[in-house]
């Protein structure tokens, strides 16, 4: 549904006390954890807001009877819930989150860039093709498990293959636990497969290269084709940039749909625990080192490199396992390294304007 027409079906809600419709809140994902954090009266003067797509103008909100674009902010992405301040937009109230997905903002510096907040549920999408990849299933599956949000892997072009149980196979070697789901992205099969986990008020979101499906799959829950999709090149499988910004949909009588462009680079920060999680059992042999600080390339008594030599562990397992932990720690300390630097500057900026304000008072 176009927020503009949920706008319209809920007008009687545009004034007063209606702007905390609770069926119509609900239906963009308010719940108590929102709630909370708010009062009627609050939000009879302040009307709660979700952020629907973010664009460089500006975020694109919907309330209860109104959608508007205000002003752009570093603090807030598509999926947050805000109080709109009617006269000065930009000092609207973003409210706690449930759940944040972020990475590394692409690029030499170390910035976090916000992907997406409250998502309930994370469908981490690949395709039974050239694009499959266990190494890049294991960083979306991490970036799930540190937001701790609930991932389900989806196999899309399952009607190309002969083989899809060795493909859901394949998959499950990320961890266990993690449901995998094998289907045609067309038609009426991605409703059937997904509706346990797409239900009225949920918000989820499908992360993955670019032309695995995902705005094919936002379509086949939808019931329309109003999102672009294109073809995948025949050469390697790759896919082309067809969604342009993260965006909320509205699935008439159903969840809220997140779709996203396609990640060409997803660096992990501060993303330790969901990488534990996924390589629990690299964890679990780490406990029965001898030593507490083992690396596992060759330390005495080490678990790890034991169960790899008896074949109870997959040695390119651990080298993935190894890779991610690393690259997270470098990403992490530098951001933890300019966090230092920027409220030592802060603290410097205050001194200063104390000091110019003493001199002037004298």
């Amino acid at each position: 549904m176009d927020p503009d027409d949920f706008a319209r079906s809920h007008d009687s809600a545009s004034i007063g006390p209606a702007n905390r419709d609770p069926s119509a809140l609900a239906a963009l994902g308010w719940g108590p954890f929102f709630a909370r954090q708010t009062g009627l009266e609050t939000l009879d003067d302040t009307p709660a807001a979700r952020v629907v797509a973010v664009h460089r103008s500006g975020l694109r909100i919907l309330g209860a009877g109104f959608v508007e674009i205000i002003p752009p902010r570093a603090d807030a992405t598509v999926g947050d819930w805000l109080l709109l301040d009617r006269v000065q937009p930009r000092a609207s109230r973003v409210l706690s989150r449930k759940s944040l997905i972020k990475r590394r903002a692409p690029g030499t510096g170390r910035q976090v860039q916000l992907i997406a907040a409250n998502i309930d549920q994370i469908f981490v999408v690949t395709s039974c093709n050239q694009d499959f990849n266990l190494a890049r299933l294991e960083r979306y599956v991490a970036l799930a498990l540190e937001a701790e949000i609930e991932p389900v892997i989806v196999l899309t072009k399952a009607d190309l293959v002969t083989d899809l149980l060795s493909w859901i196979e394949e998959a499950r070697r990320v961890s266990e636990g993690i449901p995998v789901v094998g289907l045609d992205a067309r038609g009426d099969e991605p409703l059937e497969a997904l509706s346990s986990w797409c239900k009225p008020g949920r918000t989820v979101a499908f992360l993955g290269s670019s032309g695995v499906g995902k705005s094919t799959l936002t379509n086949a829950l939808a019931g329309t084709d109003a999102i672009a999709t294109q073809a995948i090149r025949e050469d390697d499988a790759r896919g082309r940039h067809t969604t342009t910004r993260r965006e909320l949909h509205l699935i008439p009588g159903g969840c809220l749909v997140l779709d996203t462009p396609g990640m060409r680079e997803l660096q992990l920060a501060d993303a330790a625990s969901g990488i534990a999680d996924i390589f629990e059992d690299i964890q679990a042999r780490s406990a029965q080192c001898r030593f507490g600080n083992c690396r596992h390339e060759g330390e005495p008594g080490c678990a790890v490199r034991e169960a790899v030599e008896h074949g109870e562990l997959d040695a390119a397992r651990l080298l993935r396992w190894r890779k991610l932990m690393a690259e997270d720690a470098f990403n992490s300390a530098s951001l933890a390294e300019r966090r230092t630097k920027d409220r030592a500057f802060g603290k410097m900026v205050r001194r200063v304007m104390k000091e110019s304000k003493s001199r002037r008072d004298s």
